[in-house]
């Protein structure tokens, strides 16, 4: 029981610190970025490069996950998890969690309606927001079919890891991104609603511990990997190019005509 309570504490700590060590990484960043007075040094976001450190939380998260598939202690402490969650419980399941898993990422269109803007427009942050989509259920559905594990209720072999807590957690990691700057406190609100989630799965025999914590991972790593990649997605796709040639309507000493301007 102890070590139950040691692993569960070890799991929640880390995903519950992510978006605090988020901020302290982007803070030493900024720390260590050329005064903005050197404009010619400064790398544009397209160039940003990969931000390794970001992703070791969510990282340890997924190979946690996947060294539970392979270890009989590890297997142990699911079993254990569903005994105190599950089998001592009320046995009363919910269908909550199919629709808290959708929250996070709907707080952040709804708070933009309230007038509480983030840090995208409509338009980019639609965009990372489907391209951390793609990543999750491409990384979920394969892994569902390729790794096979028999969910807790025996219902089918897609246990691992779960989809649920992949979209909250994604949904989370967004929100963070979105608001963190506005107000941490209302950027980390989303992962109260993620680990809400991962909790509701387990309560309703649909997951092992470890598809939760490995959901938990892929979910906020596909989001920061959308949002490190959007930059130089949209340099391709929406830069706004000055055109060549410009014609338009002149009026002068009484006369319409038209103006010709060519940039060589």
């Amino acid at each position: 029981m102890r070590l139950l309570r040691i692993s569960i504490a070890c799991s929640c700590s880390l995903l519950a610190i992510q978006p605090v060590f988020s901020q302290t990484v982007d803070t030493v960043s900024s720390i260590s970025t050329v005064p903005r007075l050197l404009p010619s040094l400064t790398i544009s976001p397209e160039k940003k490069p990969f931000p390794v450190k970001s992703f070791i939380i969510p990282t340890l998260a997924i190979a946690y996950g996947f060294s539970t598939l392979e270890s009989n202690g590890l297997k142990s402490l699911n079993k254990e998890v569903k005994e105190e969650v599950w089998t001592e419980g009320s046995q009363t399941k919910t269908k909550l969690d199919n629709y808290l898993q959708w929250s996070p990422a709907l707080a952040v269109y709804g708070l933009n309606a309230a007038g509480i803007h983030g840090k995208n427009n409509f338009r980019d942050r639609s965009m990372i927001f489907l391209l951390s989509q793609v990543f999750m259920n491409v990384t979920v559905t394969t892994l569902k079919h390729t790794t096979h594990q028999q969910r807790p209720d025996a219902s089918d072999y897609y246990s691992f890891p779960s989809g649920h807590t992949a979209n909250a957690f994604a949904g989370a990691e967004f929100m963070w991104q979105e608001y963190k700057n506005v107000s941490p406190w209302l950027g980390a609100s989303g992962y109260l609603m993620a680990a809400a989630t991962g909790y509701l799965r387990i309560y309703n025999n649909k997951h092992w511990l470890s598809d939760i914590v490995a959901g938990a991972g892929i979910g906020i790593a596909s989001t920061k990997l959308a949002y490190w990649l959007y930059p130089k997605i949209q340099h391709k796709l929406f830069k706004d190019k000055l055109p060549n040639t410009v014609i338009m309507p002149i009026y002068q000493n009484g006369s319409f005509g038209l103006g010709l301007a060519r940039q060589f």
